[in-house]
């Protein structure tokens, strides 16, 4: 079994996040491996520790100098890890997924692995897009949010938590699958696979594509939070201050 997991850097949630004339900061900023991409790549490695002769390949597209984030997924149980080399900025959830539908394609030579694996968003931008394009774009199923995964023979057994209740499909191969937090725990990395993982090779693989963006961010500005305090005597003030402010007709 072919398995894919698709792997992104983030801010890490404990850095300073500062902007310079609308520009983000990254002097201050950790990069880490997205949250949800750990809960991915983990279903991936148990995956092939059940099934013999499985091979879990991790793709991220990052630049020559962030290649830390695919030596961690060597160290968690990925087989190999490739580069996504590309000159597009990749911002864009739908460019993203182009360069990734692109570059799995090219990798497995045309044919498309049996399973892959993504996080449900990344931790930065929450956009939760990805996923589903990348399904679309290869021609196959998607399920996103899976919080439950069982594999009997060819048929996979899903579950995703929706408003008000719990989903289950039934689906076949191949699919795209994007982990929600509570899909499995993810292990950690011991001393001994960080430094295997620091021997082994990172495959290059450029890309390109005929795409333009649709979307153009120009600038980052930290949310100003303001919140004005009132101390009232009676229920009747409260009336008239929430009747000045719009609330009431």
């Amino acid at each position: 079994m072919n398995i894919a997991v698709c792997v992104c850097q983030v801010p890490d949630t404990t850095s300073f996040i500062g902007f310079v004339d609308g520009v983000l900061d990254r002097s201050r900023v950790n990069e880490v491996m997205n949250p949800y991409d750990e809960y991915a790549l983990e279903e991936a490695v148990r995956l092939k520790e059940r099934f013999v002769g499985s091979v879990v390949t991790a793709f991220s597209i990052v630049s020559a100098s962030a290649k830390d984030i695919l030596r961690k997924a060597l160290a968690l149980g990925a087989d190999r890890a490739v580069l996504v080399s590309s000159s597009i900025q990749t911002g864009e959830p739908y460019l993203t997924a182009q360069l990734l539908s692109k570059a799995l394609i090219t990798f497995y030579i045309g044919s498309i692995p049996d399973l892959v694996f993504c996080g449900k968003h990344s931790t930065d931008f929450k956009q939760e897009q990805v996923p589903s394009m990348l399904g679309e774009l290869l021609g196959i199923a998607s399920v996103t949010g899976v919080t439950t995964l069982n594999v009997s023979g060819k048929l996979l057994h899903v579950e995703r938590e929706i408003e008000g209740g719990l989903e289950c499909l039934d689906v076949q191969y191949p699919v795209v699958l994007s982990a929600e937090k509570g899909l499995n725990q993810p292990r950690k990395a011991s001393i001994r696979a960080v430094m295997e993982a620091k021997k082994k090779t990172i495959e290059l693989l450029p890309i390109s594509i005929d795409e333009t963006s649709f979307i153009h961010m120009s600038s980052l500005e930290p949310v100003v939070r303001t919140k004005k305090c009132h101390f009232l005597q009676d229920e009747k003030e409260l009336v008239i201050l929430l009747s000045k402010d719009g609330v009431f007709c």
